[in-house]
């Protein structure tokens, strides 16, 4: 067991012995590591040396270029110690060990990819009448926070953090309190790379910690990714210092199956998006839409499918894993409890016990048939390996019921019709749409984010860039030479 420290002013604080917070391993139920739980002098601190570090010449003196290439450097580090930073990932969140590879692939490519975006973040100019010359240039915003989420945690920590380091800005990241290990991993690194200030990390729970970052009048910037009632606090809180937000929340994103589509590559798209991380990701294809005439054919497929999903430790490496902590656990086998007595489950739907692993949080991956479009089940976030199936009978029902949730972060559609998969495309209120086929790989390149509910803003690729720079113009009078 590992006392994970912060980073504070350059200088690892260790918190109290005796308020110490377990973080555990679920994929066993023991505790793995014990954090601190901030105060708020901590917070005062850190934000005190952000602004001293982002102020100050040295930072000031390193050229664009110098970030990106420490950046790029990061990600070569992280793939020599990819298996150690995997294991890492897998015993912090519980995730099997493929996805957890997965996950620290990405977050080198984070790094990898905003390092070579960090001299390239250009102005333009405005051609405005002779003898004015006008310029727009991009600075960083300053101090940026980063409230990171524990179901990825090096994979969301990596993609702002590398973008905000690529502008110049001081950062600040606030880790899950389940989740601090690979956080702090990326800690160690930086810490020894870059100038007192320039990068911190405070760990502590959220509910304590998080309103004295979202609150604090010397913040530019703030980036969130949680639930939608958590990402509503965070945003009254900012708005009292008029500081702006990128929020990535909730979602209910739905796996739109059509008759013509390739029923094989569409069974395997929808188990996939669904009991990836045990289901405990925001952009989870947790509703199935099916098209009425081949619900009979593919929803009994579908069923085998999960039936063979093999469950156990992430270091086991099957298919999925546990439940984060005994707080999900509790949420998602009372929510089946109930579903089964409503008659909607068709497969799944209890707790399972592993061998060896008695106390790790481990559940059946369910399929609810029967839901109303209205229901819940079918409005909520779950949060687990919990697929809601739908039917339609035309494009356009189709599209109502992909729109009909608070939610629109991202849709799945499958056909093999060009112009039905383009206009349901078209149509879908969902800040990604995947055709035939569902993550893409990651998306380092692609933009991130939500229409209504699931948020405000964009992560991934060069627009995220602007998240973490300010606007200025600058005007320019200049005369003709004096002739002499």
């Amino acid at each position: 067991m590992k006392n994970i420290p912060m980073l504070i002013n350059g200088e690892w604080i260790y918190g109290d012995a005796e308020v110490l917070l377990d973080v555990e391993n679920p994929s066993t139920g023991e505790i793995i590591a014990q954090i601190s739980n901030a105060s708020q002098a901590h917070v005062e601190e850190a934000v005190r040396s952000a602004r001293r570090a982002f102020e100050s010449d040295e930072w000031r003196q390193w050229k664009a270029f110098e970030r990106g290439q420490l950046l790029i450097d990061f990600a070569h580090y992280i793939r020599q110690h990819a298996e150690e930073w995997s294991l890492l990932e897998c015993r912090d969140v519980g995730k099997p060990l493929t996805q957890a590879r997965a996950d620290i692939e990405a977050a080198a490519r984070y790094f990898e990819f905003y390092g070579g975006a960090a001299d390239k973040v250009m102005g333009d100019t405005i051609p405005i009448e002779d003898g004015l010359l006008n310029a727009v240039v991009l600075e960083p915003v300053g101090i940026t926070v980063h409230i990171v989420p524990w179901n990825y945690p090096v994979q969301i920590t990596a993609r702002s953090v590398a973008a905000a380091i690529a502008t110049g800005n001081a950062v600040i990241v606030k880790s899950a309190e389940d989740t601090p290990l690979t956080t702090h991993a990326i800690t160690e690194w930086l810490a020894e790379k870059l100038p007192t200030g320039i990068f911190q990390h405070i760990t502590g729970l959220g509910r304590d910690v998080g309103p004295y970052l979202t609150s604090h009048p010397d913040i530019n910037h703030i980036t969130f990714t949680g639930s939608v009632p958590t990402g509503i606090a965070v945003m009254r809180a900012a708005a009292e210092n008029v500081v702006p937000v990128t929020l990535e929340l909730g979602g209910k994103s739905p796996n739109i199956v059509f008759a013509d589509a390739n029923m094989e590559q569409a069974l395997e798209g929808v188990v996939r998006a669904i009991i990836q991380n045990a289901g405990q990701t925001c952009s989870a294809g947790a509703r199935l839409l099916i098209e009425e005439s081949i619900k009979d054919t593919f929803l009994p497929q579908l069923v085998q499918k999960f039936q063979a999903i093999q469950v156990g430790p992430g270091e086991a490496d099957m298919d999925m894993g546990p439940l984060l902590n005994e707080r999900q656990y509790t949420k998602i086998t009372t929510l089946l409890q109930q579903a089964k007595k409503d008659g909607y489950v068709i497969t799944g739907g209890e707790p399972l016990t592993i061998k060896g692993y008695e106390n790790g949080f481990y559940v059946q991956p369910t399929i609810l048939d029967g839901v109303q479009p209205n229901d819940p089940l079918a409005q909520e976030e779950i949060f687990g390996p919990v697929l809601t199936v739908l039917t339609f009978a035309s494009v356009e029902e189709a599209i109502t019921l992909a729109n009909s949730t608070e939610y629109g972060l991202v849709a799945g559609v499958w056909s093999q019709n060009i112009d039905t998969a383009h206009y349901v495309a078209s149509r879908v209120q969902a800040g990604q749409v995947f055709i035939n086929n569902y993550g893409a790989a990651g998306g380092i390149q692609m933009p991130f984010g939500g229409y209504k509910k699931s948020g405000i803003g964009r992560e991934k690729g060069f627009v995220a860039l602007r998240n973490y720079t300010q606007m200025k113009n600058i005007a320019i009078r200049y005369a003709p030479p004096i002739q002499r």
